[in-house]
C-alpha cells in the first residue's frame, strides 16, 4: 500500500514509519508541505498517487491558539478540508488525529464516540472543526482521537514532551509542581502508530478513540515517571487554578476505545507499561 505521512519527523510520524514498514511510504515535513496551502497539497497528491493519507500536522499549542486563533483554524481545520478534498479526488483513505480536548470534561466517565461533544478552549474547537471537515468531505476519512501523546522524537513545535521535560526538571533540582485535577490517558505514540497500522489493515472509515488503558492525573503520571526512573524529585501536587493559564482545559478527559474494542483490536497497554516501555527504550538508546 502506498501511503503519503504528512509531518512524519514529529513524535507521532517517526513511529508511524516504524510501524508501517512493509508499506511504501512517501514522507513529507512542514518544510515540505504547508498543509494550509490548497495548490501545494493537491500538487503533492496528484504526484505521490497514495492509497492512503496520515496526517499529523496540528497546530497543538493550546494557550497559544487562544489568540492565534487564525493559526489554529488554518491548520487545524482548514489544512483538514484541503487534505480531504485531494483524497476525495484519488479516491483515497484520509486519516486525521484529533484530541480528547474536543470534550467539556465536567462528566467523570470515559468519552466514546458516540458522546456529545463540548470544547472549552480555541485549540478544542479548531480539532472539532478538524474532525467534521473530513467527515463531511469525504466519507472514507478516519479520524482518531488521542491523549496525552509522547514519544522518542519528541514535539520539537512544543520542545519535547512531558516525560521529557519531568525529567530535565529532576535533572536540575528543579521544584516541581504539576496538576492533581485533571485527568487523563497518557499514550505511547509507539503504542499509538501500532495500532493506526492495525486499524488500516481493516479497511474501517470514521471516528475512533485510540489511547492507553487506565487513567491518571498529571501529578500521578509524573510521580510514576519519576518511580520508574528511580529519581529523587521534589516533587508535589497542584491546582489548575494556581497555573492561571488563557486556555481551559478538561477536569476529566479519558477516552473510552468503543469503536475499537468492537473490532476486537482494544490490546493496548495500560498507561504504566507504556511508559515503562518507553523509559527503558530511552536508557538503552541514551
Amino acid at each position: 500500500m502506498k501511503i503519503l505521512l504528512i509531518g512524519a519527523n514529529g513524535q507521532l510520524g517517526c513511529d508511524l514509519v516504524g510501524a508501517l514498514r512493509g508499506h511504501e511510504l512517501v514522507k513529507t515535513t512542514h518544510q515540505t508541505l504547508d498543509v494550509v496551502d490548497f495548490d501545494q497539497v493537491r500538487q503533492t497528491v496528484r504526484e505521490c498517487q497514495p492509497q492512503v493519507i496520515i496526517n499529523t500536522a496540528a497546530f497543538h499549542k493550546v494557550d497559544v491558539c487562544e489568540t492565534e486563533i487564525m493559526a489554529s483554524f488554518q491548520v487545524n481545520a482548514y489544512g483538514v478540508r484541503n487534505l480531504a478534498l485531494a483524497a476525495r479526488e484519488l479516491d483515497a483513505t484520509l486519516v486525521h488525529f484529533s484530541t480528547d480536548y474536543v470534550f467539556e470534561g465536567n462528566v467523570p466517565v470515559p468519552r466514546t464516540e458516540s458522546d456529545p461533544t463540548n470544547p472549552i478552549s480555541a485549540y478544542g474547537v479548531s480539532k472539532l472543526a478538524g474532525e467534521k471537515m473530513a467527515s463531511y468531505l469525504w466519507p472514507k476519512s478516519v479520524v482518531i482521537r488521542t491523549c496525552g501523546l509522547y514519544g522518542h522524537a519528541g514535539s520539537s513545535g512544543k520542545g519535547g514532551n512531558f516525560v521529557e521535560m519531568m525529567l530535565k526538571k529532576a535533572a536540575n533540582g528543579d521544584s516541581i509542581k504539576v496538576v492533581d485535577d485533571q485527568r487523563l490517558t497518557p499514550t505511547s505514540t509507539r503504542e499509538l502508530a501500532r495500532k493506526v497500522a492495525d486499524l488500516l489493515s481493516t479497511g474501517s472509515f470514521g471516528l475512533f478513540h485510540i489511547t492507553a488503558n487506565g487513567d491518571c492525573s498529571w501529578f500521578e503520571f509524573a510521580r510514576e515517571i519519576f518511580s520508574i526512573a528511580g529519581i529523587e524529585a521534589d516533587l508535589s501536587p497542584t491546582t489548575s487554578a494556581v497555573f492561571k493559564s488563557p486556555a481551559r482545559r478538561p477536569a476529566y478527559s479519558v477516552l473510552d476505545n468503543a469503536r475499537l474494542r468492537a473490532l476486537g483490536l482494544d490490546d493496548l497497554k495500560d498507561w504504566r507499561a507504556g511508559l515503562q516501555e518507553y523509559l527503558q527504550n530511552r536508557s538503552q538508546s541514551g
